[in-house]
């Protein structure tokens, strides 16, 4: 079933709408669309592979992770200068805005960009700069995770680490994303242990390519905070009771996980088993210009496919608060506005 075909009822539709939402799995590179990627291109003298923008949306038609990867990774090659990065994220930042985001927590990949001679403050600072702006016409809050890149080497992703040091201030924690087969968590741990004794929170993807093995790896070696998927916990009962008894978030993307073939029928998705084992699961967007669907298309699509209740989505949105760097008094103050929303009267619009 695609996801165009699948619709939530008019009172859950307002629920999904209403609610303050938190994003804390978006890949900002994922975010290039591709009428922005060929607008950057044309501005710094680059060809793409693609005649047109028809051109480049018809080749997202991906049957495993790598064949999505191969793409991203070309078309981020637009992205050259402090500028490039503030109008790929602003132009994030306004359909967040659009979908109810308050505060999202945003991957980005420095070493996608300074393999081709890109200034590392550059990125940091057009960054920043959109940040900055979407908070003070937004309202939105965000943070910055560097994630590495799990094909290249550790030594590597050291060496990335070392590099973003003169912009600590700037970013909260680290991650690890990129193709997970061959590429264990184990594989990078001294960089996670480095990156802990420096303060910064550390999250991993685990259990989306990668078996319930690579979960816990990033649990019990990386000792990360949550784990980005994870959907295939559920090939082990007792880590799903784990995660569930030590409510360690999952940034669940389910549009993604249907776009890349980890599940074939959205109505397949462990979403609503997980959820209801007591994992605390989320809903994010992952890398949504290239898989259909903005953080709102996801609740909806999910919603819809697995008959989630309204409770149940109000459960999802809290479980992203709590899930987030948020300060411990902002999110009293966010479940409250949740909650507040949740039992507002509906207003349906009489056609």
């Amino acid at each position: 079933m695609s996801a165009a075909n699948l619709n939530v009822s008019p009172e859950l539709e307002s629920l999904i709408a209403r609610l303050p939402k938190v994003e804390l799995h978006l890949h900002i590179e994922g975010t290039l669309e591709p009428e922005l990627a060929f607008a950057l291109a044309k501005r710094n003298d680059i060809a793409l592979p693609f005649a047109n923008v028809e051109a480049l949306r018809a080749a997202y038609n991906f049957k495993d992770l790598q064949s999505f990867l191969d793409l991203y990774y070309a078309t981020a090659a637009v992205l050259r200068t402090r500028k490039d990065f503030y109008a790929l994220a602003m132009s994030y930042f306004t359909r967040a805005f659009a979908d109810g985001v308050v505060h999202a927590e945003l991957f980005f990949d420095p070493q996608t960009h300074t393999v081709r001679g890109v200034n590392l403050g550059d990125v940091f600072g057009g960054l920043r700069d959109a940040m900055t702006d979407a908070h003070n016409r937004y309202g939105i809050t965000s943070e910055l995770i560097l994630c590495f890149l799990r094909h290249l080497s550790e030594q590597e992703a050291l060496e990335t680490l070392q590099q973003a040091l003169p912009y600590r201030k700037e970013f909260v924690g680290v991650g690890l994303d990129s193709g997970e087969r061959g590429n264990p968590p184990s594989k990078f741990v001294n960089v996670f242990a480095k990156a802990r004794e420096l303060g910064l929170r550390v999250v991993a993807h685990a259990g989306e390519e990668g078996p319930a093995g690579y979960i816990y790896e990033a649990l019990d070696l990386l000792k990360v905070d949550r784990i980005d998927h994870g959907v295939r916990c559920d090939e082990d009962p007792e880590l799903v009771a784990r995660l569930a008894r030590e409510r360690i978030p999952l940034t669940v993307c389910p549009l993604s996980n249907l776009k890349l073939c980890v599940v074939k029928d959205l109505r397949n998705h462990n979403f609503a088993k997980l959820l209801r084992a007591g994992v605390a699961v989320t809903i994010n967007s992952d890398d949504p210009a290239y898989f259909g669907g903005y953080i709102a298309d996801n609740y909806r699509a999910t919603a819809a496919a697995l008959g989630l209740s309204a409770a149940e989505i109000v459960a999802v949105t809290e479980n992203a608060v709590r899930g987030s760097y948020l300060a411990a008094t902002e999110k009293t103050a966010l479940l409250g506005r949740i909650r507040a929303a949740a039992a507002r009267p509906i207003q349906l619009t009489v056609r």
